[in-house]
C-alpha cells in the first residue's frame, strides 16, 4: 500500500484559487493549524470556507481572513472574530466577505447530506426568520419546513494527533 503521510505543503498542493474547503475544529480548537499556515503561505485566494466558526484573530480560520484569502465563509458562529464584520461591511470590493450564517445543527446536517449524496433535507429550524429568506418552504401535514440543500467541498482539512502510513488517524482531545 502507498504511504499516505505527506508534508503540509504536499497535502495542500492541489488547492487552487476559488476552491471550496471544509475545515474541522471548534472555536479554533482542533483546527488544522499547520495546514492553515501552509494555505496562508501558498497565498491561494477567493476560497469558500465551510466550517463551524471564523476562529479568532490570529488563529484558525482567522489567519485566512486576515490574509484576505476567503471570499465566502459558511459558518454557524462568527462572533469571536471582529474581522468578519469588518470585511462584510467594507466598501472595498476586493476585500468584501460574503458570510452565510447557518444554524449549527443545520450546518452539520447539510454537510452530512452532501456526503451521503442527498439532494437536501427538511427542517423546521429557521422557519419564519431571516434564515428562511430565499429558501423553499415545504408544508408537510400542516407544518412548514425549510428545504436545506447539501454542502460539498473540493477539499476537507482536519487535524489528527497521530496518523500511520495507511491513513488511520487518532484524534486526541480534538473537537
Amino acid at each position: 500500500m502507498k504511504n499516505k503521510i505527506k508534508t503540509a505543503q504536499e497535502a495542500i498542493a492541489p488547492i487552487q484559487d476559488g476552491a471550496t474547503i471544509m475545515v474541522g475544529g471548534f472555536m479554533a480548537t482542533g483546527t488544522p493549524e499547520i495546514l492553515i499556515d501552509a494555505l496562508v503561505e501558498k497565498g491561494v485566494k477567493n476560497l469558500t470556507i465551510i466550517c463551524n466558526d471564523a476562529g479568532v484573530p490570529g488563529r484558525g480560520i482567522g489567519k485566512l481572513l486576515t490574509n484576505g484569502q476567503i471570499k465566502t465563509l459558511i459558518a454557524s458562529h462568527v462572533g469571536l472574530n471582529p474581522e468578519v464584520a469588518q470585511r462584510m461591511n467594507t466598501d472595498v470590493p476586493e476585500d468584501k466577505l460574503e458570510c452565510v450564517l447557518v444554524p449549527q445543527g443545520t450546518l452539520a446536517e447539510r454537510i452530512r447530506a452532501g456526503g451521503a449524496g442527498l439532494g437536501g433535507f427538511l427542517t423546521p429550524t429557521g422557519v419564519g426568520t431571516i434564515v428562511a429568506e430565499g429558501k423553499q418552504v415545504i408544508n408537510v401535514e400542516g407544518k412548514d419546513y425549510l428545504l436545506e440543500k447539501p454542502l460539498k467541498a473540493d477539499f476537507a482539512l482536519i487535524r489528527g494527533s497521530v496518523t500511520d502510513e495507511f491513513g488511520n488517524t487518532l484524534y486526541n482531545e480534538a473537537t
